[in-house]
């Protein structure tokens, strides 16, 4: 696609470069006109219109950005509503809810939040499982051909907050792991828990003597053809109010293969999440979305000071 060079005016977006493809969403945000900068410390934060949260490892950013007081600083700067967009690892950050949860972790994910999001992590696969897939281009893009979507290790959104704008949907089978976690999740809303964060859950069946033979917990719902509408009628009529005020409903598993409709990209105000990398393309419909985002909040942000 084609390019811009930034201009001296052109609006400063911060990536954070704790970890992760930040040098390639800032290739990116430049060929559709940006300035950029990396960010590593709070005082870095100052003076740029808004931020890109890059895919990578979570864990690690989580790990490396609550030492110095960087996840304090992000925590306002999104609560101030300036543009932000996380990806991948980025949208897990800015989750207020997430499951999955890794094992070097004793108290769970570190999260930024900021976006009413039910977030499972890694429940494309593992680093091998990477693949990509067609996904909903971003609203207004002239080109409305289907984007390249690439997912590594990728989250997927559950359930998104009543007020938030979803994006784009994809249909997808959870990886064995995340299978097992969702399977798990499932028996907690269905106890009448709010789930905020969840940790490890053992995804593995030991058999043989001493446990010598290790694999996969298998989670596939039954074909269950004849019955699935009413059941489901029955569930929504069962639901109480105080379950529809939580909101925290999974997206059902079709029969016999388990895949899900799960959400790939959702939008809430200033702050933008999508599950895949849109670094990683040549595309740049997303970043020229999220480009439009930062210059349209830049100039209310003028107005607003000028009167």
């Amino acid at each position: 696609m084609s390019s811009e060079t930034p201009s001296a005016t052109s609006p400063l977006v911060g990536v954070l470069a704790l970890q992760g493809a930040f040098e390639e969403h800032q290739h990116c945000l430049e060929a559709v006109g940006c300035r950029t900068v990396q960010v590593r410390t709070p005082a870095q934060l100052e003076g740029i219109d808004g931020i890109v949260f890059p895919g990578g490892e979570s864990t690690a950013m989580g790990l490396i950005g609550s030492k110095d007081g960087m996840w304090d600083a992000l925590k306002e700067f999104v609560a101030e509503g300036k543009p932000t967009w996380g990806t991948c690892a980025g949208m897990v950050l800015l989750a207020d809810r997430c499951v999955g949860g890794s094992a070097v972790i004793t108290n769970g994910q570190s999260l930024i939040g900021g976006m009413d999001v039910l977030v499972c992590r890694n429940y494309f696969g593992s680093q091998v499982s990477s693949f990509e897939m067609a996904t909903p281009c971003p609203p207004g893009s002239q080109d409305t051909s289907d984007y390249p979507g690439v997912f590594i290790r990728a989250p997927a959104i559950l359930n998104a907050g009543a007020d938030l704008n979803v994006l784009g949907r994809v249909v997808a089978t959870p990886s064995r792991a995340a299978a097992v976690v969702l399977d798990e999740l499932e028996k907690k809303i269905a106890a009448g828990e709010n789930v905020i964060m969840m940790g490890v859950v053992d995804a593995l069946q030991r058999t043989g003597t001493n446990g010598q033979h290790i694999d996969y917990k298998k989670i596939i719902k039954p074909d269950e053809s004849d019955s699935t509408n009413t059941d489901q009628e029955e569930k929504k009529e069962s639901m109480t109010l105080e379950e529809q005020k939580r909101g925290i409903h999974l997206p059902g598993a079709a029969d016999g293969t388990n895949a899900r409709e799960v959400i790939c990209a959702v939008r809430k105000a200033n702050v933008l999440c999508t599950a895949f990398h849109p670094e990683l393309t040549e595309d740049y419909r997303w970043h020229e979305y999220f480009f439009n985002m930062v210059r349209n909040s830049s100039k209310v942000m003028e107005e607003e000071s000028s009167n």
